[in-house]
């Protein structure tokens, strides 16, 4: 898969790079940096940005040890995205697959690194699903505030973020842990995401399909648009290890804003009309209700600020943007 790399060149090895924003990452590291090769792995081949002479792809099961040798072993790393996994709903509805790629996988990576590679970055993007629900829908979530989560998702998550934050503070690795907010407008097909919905009553719509609205409206979330998640997942990258500070370990909440799902239906009759919003039907799901409404809504963001990330434009400004990416 190539040699060890000149000094000049950097190599940044995205995994799970087929997904939405593993391919939006891609494109972005590409764009703003003519020094950096990307290895692009997932468990069919992902597509390289624009046949870019810079990304390369392989196809990958990581849950196997011989194959997360045999990527890793192939370069000397810059930096390592760990964007695979097994989303909220479909790490609760089958636990053995969850464990196997949002526990072992990542452990066999990290061991790997900090073994072969001590020293290099690892960006971990993990999930508000960390925490439990809030004491009251006034409560403002830090980086300090105990996780307790509610789904299987979130407590793979939150012990691969103590493994990181563990092998950061031994200097086994450069860890980096960034809990997202829910991404929407996703494009594509639905998720196995619990959340997948909050980007499904705006997407299929927009696109004249029907979509189903699982929760109440009146259901809070923190949420947040693609570009503005990738445009600090790039970023997050070069903070100095020392901004972090010693005592919070290596955890930023990324930006995002409170949204109530019913705002995410006025935006849609804003971009869309009313003929889009006749197209959203309401069936209760509350399996689902269960799992979103676990996760808290409202952030403080100071530490995120404090390092540089970049805050959310407004959701009805990403339901236009989602919307005039369609016409292209």
């Amino acid at each position: 898969m190539g040699s060890h790399p000149a000094s000049s060149e950097r190599y940044v090895l995205i995994t799970g790079a087929g997904g939405f924003i593993g391919q939006e990452l891609a494109a972005s590291l590409l764009n703003s940096e003519s020094d950096t090769h990307l290895v692009l792995a997932d468990v069919f081949e992902p597509p390289t940005p624009s046949q870019s002479s810079r990304a390369s792809s392989v196809k990958a099961d990581l849950t196997k040890q011989s194959a997360v040798e045999e990527i890793l072993g192939s370069q000397t790393w810059h930096a390592c995205y760990l964007l695979h996994g097994i989303m909220s709903g479909g790490a609760e509805a089958a636990l053995e697959l969850g464990l196997a790629v949002n526990l072992d996988s990542h452990r066999l990576i990290l061991d790997y690194l900090r073994r072969n590679q001590p020293g290099v970055i690892v960006v971990f993007p993990s999930s508000l699903a960390i925490y439990g629900p809030p004491e009251s829908q006034d409560e403002v979530i830090s980086e300090k505030t105990i996780p307790i989560p509610q789904s299987s998702y979130g407590a793979e998550k939150l012990i691969i973020e103590t493994l990181v934050n563990d092998y950061s503070r031994r200097g086994l690795i450069d860890g980096r842990v960034t809990r997202l907010p829910t991404v929407i407008v996703r494009p594509g097909a639905p998720s196995a995401a619990a959340s997948s919905f909050a980007s499904g009553i705006v997407r299929e719509p927009l696109e004249g399909e029907k979509s189903i609205l699982p929760v109440n409206r009146d259901l809070a979330m923190w949420v947040c648009s693609p570009k503005t998640v990738v445009k600090n997942l790039v970023a997050i990258k070069d903070v100095p290890k020392e901004k972090f500070g010693e005592n919070r370990g290596r955890v930023v909440n990324l930006p995002g804003q409170t949204v109530k799902v019913g705002q995410i239906l006025d935006a849609l009759k804003a971009v869309g009309g009313q003929k889009a919003l006749d197209l959203v039907e309401e069936q209760k799901d509350p399996k689902v209700e269960a799992i979103v409404a676990s996760w808290p809504a409202t952030f403080d963001i100071s530490v995120a600020r404090s390092l540089g990330m970049v805050e959310d434009i407004s959701l009805e400004e990403e339901v236009q943007s989602f919307a005039k990416s369609l016409k292209k």
